[in-house]
């Protein structure tokens, strides 16, 4: 029976010797080095990410200047405007620490004979190499085509962040998820309460665009923070809970064995968040301290 496409891709990159070591070029130099950001630089994601921004901008537009100005009480679009403006803040920022965080490549390219040897491999011992990429992997690592990289516990290649998300950058993919899902449903509440009032008053009177206008405005702002509430929460959901079962999305998919210690939730959450729980972990500012997570050797 023949297998299928995906069965020989995992097969190769995870047959011990497929690449001789002879064959790699010496290794590059760290990437990104000291003073570099990471970024991708991939046509679909930048694309994707310049309009998650621009959707964003467009809520605050409409937030701001046709549901809360002109003003009927002061409280209430001082207590909207400063909510929404947070978490929209906090969803931006949290959408670039996830973009420009590296998530956790493995050095590209050493997998050399010298490399190899200086190991001082124990008989019995296998390394495992990626003919792709040209590095020894570690376990639970993968290899994405479009960062051209094998990324330690890839969960998936998200092109709304143009971005893996792995080891290092989870916790802000699940930030921006969180803040995203919640700045849609603060804003379908006030569409709804805008509505309400237009409908009760002139509508002349509920916003500074024209009647027409406004309605337009309102109901794509509804659509589109309808649309992303529904994404981003199901995609939270998903998150916590590959994060709460420590099993990546890959290895979901893949149904691979599981070879590594199995945690408490708790536990599981920590190693994403950081160590000890504390308000940082809803912080996308606050880098998370891995020191107590487990750890991946390049000899299994």
């Amino acid at each position: 029976m023949k297998s299928s496409p995906g069965h020989r891709c995992r097969d190769i990159e995870r047959q011990a010797g497929y690449l001789k070591p002879e064959h790699c070029a010496p290794p590059p130099p760290l990437m990104p080095s000291a003073g570099q950001m990471w970024f991708i630089r991939d046509g679909c994601g930048i694309v994707c990410g310049v309009i998650t921004w621009l959707l964003v901008f467009y809520a605050e537009f409409v937030v701001l200047f046709v549901m809360l100005l002109p003003v009927r009480s002061v409280m209430y679009s001082l207590v909207n405007g400063a909510l929404f403006n947070t978490l929209a803040f906090l969803a931006l920022a949290s959408h670039f620490r996830a973009m420009c965080t590296d998530p956790g490549a493995v050095p590209k390219g050493n997998a050399t004979k010298e490399f190899i040897e200086s190991l001082q491999l124990k008989p019995g011992q296998v390394v495992y190499k990626c003919p792709k990429c040209c590095s020894i992997k570690p376990e639970r690592a993968h290899h994405c085509s479009v960062c051209k990289r094998c990324i330690r516990k890839m969960d998936h290649h998200c092109p709304w962040v143009n971005n893996c998300v792995g080891e290092n950058n989870q916790k802000y993919f699940v930030l921006f998820t969180m803040y995203i899902a919640l700045i849609s449903l603060h804003a379908l509440i006030m569409v709804a309460f805008h509505f309400v009032f237009c409908f009760e008053e002139d509508w002349s009177k509920c916003s500074s665009f024209s009647p027409p206008a406004t309605v337009i405005l309102l109901i794509l702002l509804c659509f589109e923070g309808l649309l992303f509430l529904i994404f981003t929460a199901v995609m939270f959901g998903t998150q916590v809970h590959s994060i709460c079962t420590d099993e990546t999305g890959i290895e979901q998919l893949k149904k691979e064995e599981r070879r590594w210690a199995k945690k408490s939730r708790w536990m599981n959450m920590r190693v994403v968040f950081g160590h000890p729980f504390s308000i940082a972990w809803l912080s996308p500012f606050s880098t998370p301290d891995h020191g107590k997570a487990e750890v991946y050797q390049y000899v299994v």
